[in-house]
């Protein structure tokens, strides 16, 4: 979730939009690039998801500030992993989830392309929301569909929409697109 550096170029936070932690401020660490997913594209994914989640096994594989995953905790998902290989942000996510008292949340340093493929069928949600200049897209899909159960769903956010042409081959069909300024959110269900 590193990108390039935000607009307004200070530290800031973005609040949790719904569930048991609703207007939660989440700290976001002044860290180059690092892009949280704006409040009115949130709000749009959990409004095509449902507002309630729960039971729902989570992950979020390229958490960067972790507020889609904290996202899905609050409302009411079972398990949530929140990957992230920046050791700053790993340790800014494990603070907020004690804060918070989060049980059902484990956020762990590392490759979340490995963590999405590593128990098959292992989740619900995957929230694909990589560094927009990396070239991580393609394989993050490909993980996904090795790691999502049957009736799983992809949130795949982006600095271009993708068609179906683009997801077939990877074996993704296009539920719903909204582009919000520069990021283009997408929710994915299993190509028939």
């Amino acid at each position: 979730m590193l990108a390039s550096p935000r607009p307004h170029g200070g530290p800031g936070e973005v609040r949790i939009l719904g569930g048991a932690w609703k207007r939660t401020p989440l700290p976001v660490p002044d860290l180059p690039g690092l892009r949280p997913t704006p409040g009115r594209v949130r709000e749009t994914l959990f409004n095509w998801l449902g507002q309630d989640l729960t039971g729902w096994r989570c992950i979020d594989a390229f958490a960067g500030s972790g507020a889609l995953g904290l996202e899905c905790a609050s409302r009411g998902a079972a398990r949530v992993l929140l990957c992230e290989q920046d050791v700053k942000l790993v340790a800014a996510i494990k603070a907020i989830a004690a804060r918070l008292s989060a049980p059902t949340v484990e956020v762990r340093r590392g490759d979340g392309i490995a963590a999405l493929r590593e128990a098959p069928a292992a989740w619900d949600l995957a929230l694909i929301d990589p560094p927009f200049e990396a070239d991580l897209f393609g394989a993050a899909l490909k993980a996904a569909a090795v790691g999502l159960a049957a009736e799983g769903r992809v949130y795949l956010e982006a600095p271009e929409a993708w068609s179906e042409e683009r997801l077939s081959p990877l074996g993704w069909t296009l539920d719903r697109h909204v582009r919000a300024g520069a990021v283009h959110a997408h929710l994915l269900r299993r190509s028939p």
